[in-house]
């Protein structure tokens, strides 16, 4: 099976180096000289925003757990009418952006919005003096629209490790005299600590990389000093310093929570006899969780969704259309060819582990991988500066020959919104392949070659047809989530060039998010989409 395994490696080596070259480049650009800006930011903003995004991230990470962790447990133990509908539905706030959930919030909030305005007339007050009320538009807030539209990430891991527990424990602290919630604390919670972990790195390191909703409230972070250095002071350099330093805190962040964890172990798995039963609810307690799930799903998602829908029926006239369907186009259509390319180099870097088969073959799939930990806005200066030494290359060897100068090949097109949908969700893809390529037995690939097959008729006869559907859901994956990526579109995008993320913000930070309701609801079902996917395999596998 090694006629074409050289072919193969060096593809494989070749694609991982060059996905994980902007990252590369971001710290070979920060020990570059950048004269007086980043001591100048340094000594004046640079302390305040790192205070902000220190503050952030702990904020969303708190109220993700506080939403989450109970909203799982309640899901994953009880019984109450509607939870097999209410399990799936409380991860659709994941579809939602931020930013949408910001403005909407920040329109209902409002001095001059329906709440204040019905508080005013309901207690006769005349000035906003006569009564206090929280502003959204603070890093607080900020903190809350985050943690509604992240807790699925917490809510998710947490539930499924609720419902893997042995119920032989739970059953044994209750025989020893341990209430409902002394079981919880102190058996099932303990026990699920290391998903919560996970899940809260999650929402960590999306709470450090946004960007759309940060910039809307106004609060700066270390995300908004990289878009502001970049495009305020010209330094492509000063920006790869901090953009490095996210990149460092995104290291640390990881390695803390794999040391936290590093001894945690769960021995105890339930088996099909052996599993979870939902304990019925009644009274009083089957209200309180119906009333704190379905208060969620509806801050987080339900009436979000329908003032969106509110918005698009009153401004329909002014959505523009025709421009809306133009930037739908650019967006199915880079999203298409990211998803393309995305999906051939998991192709290729899974099918190298496959034919390997020991330790060093995975290298090129984690190195591939890296870029779905790295935030758009910083990726988006790694992209930069690697195309833009190839637009150089490109023109000194154009101009050795007499050809002229061609221009902005790389970094002033569509190539560059390209790259970095690759090199950010290439992860997606690899993740999908390489889960349906485990579940194809190595006996299989021994019979196809003792029937005469070279490699490539293993792959094109053994590996294709079985995992045609992993496929499938790889390139959907990486589609979706190319359509909704805001951060490096916004940074990247040609002059005159819109993606539906980016037409969207527009009218965000503008404040008339009413006129792109229709292309907010959109990305909305869009995102949908990856969620339903989840669903489906969650309920295949604890059914």
């Amino acid at each position: 099976m090694r006629d074409r395994l050289p072919m193969i490696k060096t593809s494989s080596w070749s694609l991982a180096l060059l996905l994980v070259l902007p990252i590369l480049a971001i710290f070979y650009t920060a020990v570059g000289d950048t004269g007086d800006i980043f001591p100048h930011l340094f000594e004046t903003v640079l302390p305040t925003y790192t205070l902000n995004t220190s503050l952030l991230v702990a904020g969303v990470v708190a109220i993700a757990i506080i939403l989450g962790v109970p909203t799982a447990w309640m899901l994953a133990m009880y019984q109450v009418p509607g939870s097999q509908q209410l399990q799936w539905a409380m991860v659709l706030p994941l579809a939602m952006p931020g930013y949408i959930i910001g403005y909407i919030y920040t329109d209902w909030f409002d001095y001059a919005g329906p709440l204040q305005r019905g508080l005013r007339a309901l207690f006769e007050w005349q000035t906003v003096n006569d009564y206090w009320f929280p502003d959204m538009r603070t890093l607080p807030g900020a903190c809350f629209v985050l943690a509604l539209v992240l807790y699925p990430y917490i809510y998710l891991l947490t539930r499924a490790a609720f419902m893997e527990q042995s119920v032989t424990l739970t059953q044994s602290a209750r025989l020893l005299g341990c209430s409902p919630m002394q079981s919880f604390r102190r058996i099932s919670l303990p026990l699920a600590r290391p998903a919560i972990a996970v899940g809260a790195s999650l929402v960590a390191m999306e709470a450090l990389g946004d960007f759309g909703t940060v910039n809307y409230f106004a609060v700066s972070t270390l995300t908004t000093a990289v878009y502001d250095t970049w495009l305020s002071y010209s330094s492509l350099t000063a920006a790869a310093k901090i953009s490095a330093i996210m990149l460092v805190a995104i290291f640390l962040l990881i390695s803390a929570e794999r040391y936290g964890r590093r001894k945690q172990a769960q021995f105890s798995p339930s088996s099909s006899s052996d599993a979870i039963e939902k304990m019925p609810l009644t009274g009083w307690r089957k209200v309180g969780v119906l009333a704190w799930c379905w208060s969620l799903l509806s801050l987080a998602f339900i009436l979000p969704l329908l003032q969106l829908l509110v918005y698009a029926w009153h401004y329909y006239e002014k959505n523009a259309v025709s421009e809306f369907a133009t930037f739908s186009y650019n967006s199915f259509y880079t999203s298409s060819l990211a998803a393309l390319i995305a999906v051939g180099i998991a192709w290729t870097v899974n099918v190298y582990r496959r034919l390997r088969g020991h330790g060093v073959s995975v290298a090129p799939m984690r190195l591939a991988s890296m870029g779905y930990a790295v935030p758009g806005t910083v990726l988006a200066i790694g992209v930069m500066l690697v195309l833009t030494r190839g637009d150089h290359f490109i023109n000194d060897i154009a101009t050795h020959y007499g050809w002229g100068r061609p221009g902005l090949l790389l970094s002033g097109t569509m190539v560059a919104l390209l790259v970095a949908f690759v090199v950010r969700f290439s992860a997606v893809a690899i993740g999908s392949i390489e889960s349906s390529m485990a579940k194809i037995p190595p006996s299989l690939d021994m019979a196809a070659r003792t029937m005469g097959c070279t490699t490539t008729g293993v792959i094109r006869r053994v590996h294709l047809p079985l995992i045609r559907r992993g496929t499938l859901i790889a390139m959907l994956l990486v589609f979706i989530e190319s359509m909704k990526e805001l951060n490096a579109a916004i940074l990247l995008r040609p002059f005159n060039f819109e993606t539906l993320a980016t037409y969207v913000y527009n009218f965000t930070s503008d404040e008339h998010l009413e006129y792109a309701a229709l292309p907010a609801i959109l990305l909305v079902v869009v995102g949908l989409v990856p969620l339903i996917l989840i669903n489906r395999s969650l309920e295949q596998k604890y059914q």
